[in-house]
């Protein structure tokens, strides 16, 4: 067996009492040499012990993120045509989602054991989104070993620019490609890579839009929060009497126009800001009998956090006062920081101060391409409640 070429070594202050990838930067020993923003190190805990290898980011609060746990496993091209291959067994031969779509989660960082690293696929295209350092340095190799598994497709690439800042790299990220369309559950959805809004689609939400069409047959459909229309498409092509949809992003609702008429629904687009028309809403009596309401990302930030809780309030509680008696409700979230616990006792206080009974009915996440480790709950991070609104 080849044995991994040396690396620097990096010491813990504390021993390693954790399997989870990420390590901050109070408890690791400042090196010296410090070794740039995602170098591959050796990682030995207080007693001396090895614990691990992966990247290191001085400038970062999450200073070292384990790759591995195997002594003799090097992180080098082989790891990441390996880890790569693995990832897409899961999507190809498991989940067999070429099946129903298109467009998928390729690598999902941490619940692929590539933390900082997440691919999605489009059709033709691959994007491919940074969140560390070491993961940037290594975008040559990530590359190439994707390549082996999609030769003919392009790639897009880019990091949120928070996170590029946090991390202490520059991406380049190329011009983007032109809009593509995508094939889910026999709808067709166009998606606009660089447009915003995480990789181009939602495709985490793919199974909870299937899921929404059984609610919608025959119903008066409202969807808040609409982004490119997929929840409102749905409901649409699965029956619904009427279908009205607001968002207050121009450039997204263009879009959702474009997959209205891709799949002939005709949905009532409205660019609107949901607190003031959901107020207006509800004092002229208008009532439907389903409801999404599917917000972007409320904060990355921790201190933010109760804050985010109360727009979530806000906004849930003006949702419930538009549902019908007896009516559906499916209340989503996105924002990693918000547990599921923090989520459901949120709706719950909403439906307090709405005076209304919320019924649960499930609560679901995103697709399984978006798999999550038992020890790593942070990428189990959507959360989609269906309720029943009295």
């Amino acid at each position: 067996m080849k044995v991994p070429e040396a690396v620097p070594l990096v010491r813990l202050k504390t021993e390693r009492r954790s399997n989870h990838p990420w390590i901050f930067q109070k408890m690791v020993e400042k090196p010296d040499p410090k070794p740039r923003p995602g170098t591959v190190v050796d990682i030995e805990d207080r007693s001396g012990a090895w614990v691990g290898r992966g990247f290191y980011n001085g400038h970062s609060r999450i200073a070292l993120r384990v790759l591995t746990e195997r002594r003799e496993e090097a992180v080098d091209a082989v790891f990441f045509r390996q880890r790569i291959a693995r990832a897409l067994r899961l999507r190809h031969e498991i989940l067999r989602l070429e099946d129903v779509t298109d467009a998928y989660r390729v690598v999902h960082s941490e619940g692929d054991d590539l933390s900082g690293l997440i691919v999605d696929r489009f059709a033709d295209t691959l994007v491919i989104e940074y969140f560390s350092a070491g993961m940037w340095k290594q975008r040559d190799v990530i590359r190439r070993a994707l390549a082996e598994h999609f030769p003919e497709h392009p790639f897009y690439w880019f990091a949120e620019e928070h996170v590029a800042k946090q991390e202490s790299f520059d991406c380049s990220a190329p011009t983007p490609p032109p809009p593509t369309t995508v094939r889910e559950h026999g709808l067709s959805f166009k998606v606009a890579p660089g447009l915003k809004h995480k990789t181009g689609f939602f495709a985490d939400q793919r199974d909870n839009r299937k899921r929404l069409g059984e609610f919608a047959a025959g119903r008066r459909v409202l969807d808040l929060c609409c982004n490119s229309g997929g929840f409102a498409v749905y409901a649409k092509t699965a029956g619904a009497s009427e279908v009205v949809a607001i968002d207050l992003d121009e450039e997204v609702l263009e879009l959702a126009k474009q997959n209205a008429r891709l799949n002939r629904a005709q949905v009532r687009f409205v660019h609107a800001d949901i607190f003031p028309w959901l107020r207006d809403a509800a004092n002229n009596g208008e009532r439907f009998d389903t409801v999404i309401l599917d917000p972007a990302k409320m904060t990355r930030d921790r201190e933010q956090l109760i804050p985010a809780l109360k727009k979530y309030l806000d906004m849930n509680k003006l949702a419930m006062g538009v549902v019908k008696p007896g009516g559906i409700l499916l209340s989503c979230s996105c924002t990693g920081l918000v547990s599921e616990e923090q989520f459901l006792d949120m709706l719950r206080r909403a439906a307090f101060y709405a005076n209304r009974t919320l019924q649960l009915l499930e609560v679901r996440g995103a697709g399984a391409d978006h798999p999550w480790l038992a020890h790593v709950p942070e990428s189990r991070y959507l959360k989609a409640a269906f309720c029943r609104v009295y």
